[in-house]
């Protein structure tokens, strides 16, 4: 009896030991960090901001609790662009290994997707990138990035992961509506497939050969709003029909944001290190819990051992964009471009008008509310011009499609006054920082022209307020004649859509309509300071040369104008 017992006993013993025990991975989330790698300004008086030393001083501790092991921390693109340290390793020192491969290296990044700003620094850039962070053994992930010449994937499309006791397949997607965004020189020999099917495709055939205990879909695509109209903003597209994945990682869209469908969890962090995502996955013998969040980060904590490691390459990012360029006669206020002309439109006007070729130039402002005082410019100014690394086109277009793409513009901008004028709405957005009262589409899509001599009667119903009198020199402006116009590379390739849904002309046709390319805006713009030395208004304000603009009647739009700006800012 002793010994069955003890048999017993054994056998007891012996099944606990294989009952699985309860397992939990901790995956953490960034995205769209657009360049912002170090929390300290780079000019003196300025404030802090959040950065990746804000993300390691999270993640450290996350690490210490739960320990390392049960942790993955993942990046969802656009990380090599939007400030002046990636500029500089981008362009610059690009000698030696790029900075972002020894920062991702340096914090333990498991994994790396491709972002469409990613691509738009070029081939030597992110080639060169993807080969020094898998030496370091970080995959550059884009499932949806296949090559012309066989239809293999271009960069690595999926890696695994044992983490949390688990094994952790991420499947990496880049944003498909690259055509959209950028010229084809710059993604030459590659294609981009929509994540719809190609994610499901992708989640289906790793589940099959590495059958993983959990699938995360590591996307550089938008929430955006489930309709499956929007090829770029593909997350909650997805989230409605992928079957199979565990974790949906979006970003692009700038939006933090968290929804739990069909026992999948869409984490979207948001962008500039501002946030993390954060999914806690729990495996034990009754199933799989899956929940998310998102967390806001703090500006003052940051990993002292990581910003005393990278200080040399910061001092050398600092001393790059301390160097005068020029002086200002003038303050610059990008916030004034909304109510109509202003110094700072007009000396991107002027400086995109300066290119052979350029008949009229079409601009809209990129920095949301930035401010270049009077006096010295240095380099560091530069980005707050012109904050993107958009090259210039020159694009043949009819003269009835200029005015169909101007109206397309405003009809987003302004609407017929009621309450307002401008189009906003009493909510916040986290993608400008607005804390209560926002436009309700994005600012970078206001286009104006110059060149032209025109007015936007806010009265007319929308498609009916533009009214071109003249070319700037007082000539006629024929509807039916064809003009060249400047215009960033983004726009030039469809981007906003104000050449496609604006101008309607079909996305196919865009590349033939290219007649000139020149290199980035902002380097024209620093040129232009170093030839004049000394910029004022008069000199960006050449009316025969911009034309003029303004919205009409003023009586009724001024106040309504005042009113809506001190809402916004």
């Amino acid at each position: 009896m002793r010994h069955v017992l003890i048999t017993i006993f054994t056998a007891l013993l012996l099944c606990a030991a294989c009952t699985p025990q309860v397992r939990t991975l901790h995956i953490v989330t960034t995205g769209d960090v657009h360049g912002n790698w170090f929390d300290a300004p780079y000019v003196d008086g300025q404030s802090t901001k959040t950065s990746l030393m804000s993300v390691a001083a999270w993640v450290d501790s996350l690490r210490k609790a739960v320990g390392p092991r049960n942790v993955l921390l993942l990046e969802a693109g656009d990380c090599l662009q939007g400030d002046n340290a990636p500029y500089y390793y981008n362009y610059v020192d690009t000698t030696g290994e790029h900075l972002y491969a020894q920062l991702a290296s340096y914090m333990k990044y498991d994994a790396v997707a491709v972002g469409n700003h990613d691509i738009e620094t070029g081939h030597p850039v992110y080639d060169k990138l993807n080969r020094q962070l898998a030496a370091r053994g970080i995959p550059f992930l884009a499932a949806n990035a296949v090559r012309k010449d066989g239809g293999e994937p271009y960069f690595t499309p999926y890696k695994v992961f044992r983490r949390g006791g688990m094994k952790v397949a991420v499947i990496g997607f880049t944003n498909p509506n690259m055509r959209a965004w950028l010229s084809e020189p710059v993604w030459s020999g590659i294609e981009f497939e929509s994540l719809i099917p190609c994610a499901q495709q992708w989640v289906d055939r790793v589940r099959e050969k590495e059958h993983p205990d959990v699938v995360v879909v590591l996307t550089h695509s938008g929430t955006g709003e489930g309709d499956g109209e929007s090829l770029e903003s593909q997350g909650l597209d997805l989230l409605a029909t992928l079957k199979g994945a565990d974790v949906l990682v979006c970003s692009h869209d700038h939006r933090p944001f968290v929804k739990e469908q069909n026992g999948t969890v869409l984490v979207n962090g948001g962008a500039r290190a501002g946030n993390v995502g954060h999914v806690e996955v729990v495996l034990d013998k009754g199933g799989k819990a899956v929940r998310g969040e998102t967390v806001r980060l703090d500006k003052g904590k940051v990993d002292a051992a990581m910003e005393e490691h990278f200080r040399p390459a910061f001092e050398k990012v600092r001393s790059f964009t301390l160097q005068p360029v020029g002086e200002l006669a003038m303050d610059l206020h990008t916030r004034d471009a909304y109510r109509g002309m202003c110094d700072y439109v007009n000396l991107v006007h002027t400086v995109q008008l300066g290119v052979p070729g350029a008949q009229l130039s079409i601009a809209a402002p990129l920095t949301y509310d930035g401010t270049v005082k009077a006096g010295e410019v240095i380099y560091n100014d530069m980005f707050t011009i012109y904050p993107y690394e958009n090259q210039l086109y020159v694009v043949r277009l009819k003269g009835s499609e200029i005015k169909d793409y101007l109206e397309y513009s405003y009809d987003h901008w302004i609407r017929t006054p009621g309450e307002h004028v401008l189009r906003i709405s009493s909510a916040p957005d986290a993608r400008t920082g607005a804390a209560r009262w926002s436009f309700d589409e994005r600012t970078y899509n206001f286009d104006s022209a110059a060149g032209l001599v025109y007015t936007v009667d806010v009265t007319r119903p929308a498609g009916r307020r533009v009214h071109i009198r003249s070319l700037a020199d007082g000539s006629a402006f024929d509807p039916e004649g064809w003009y060249n116009v400047a215009m960033t590379s983004y726009r030039a390739s469809g981007g906003g859509d104000l050449l496609i849904k604006g101008a309607g002309i079909p996305r196919e046709e865009t590349e033939e309509r290219i007649v000139a390319r020149y290199p980035e805006i902002r380097e024209y713009v620093y040129q232009f300071f170093k030839e004049h030395g000394r910029v004022d208004a008069a000199m960006i304000g050449d009316r025969s040369l911009l034309g003029e603009w303004r919205f009409v009647p003023e009586k009724r739009v001024a106040p309504l104008m005042e009113k809506d700006l001190k809402l916004i800012f």
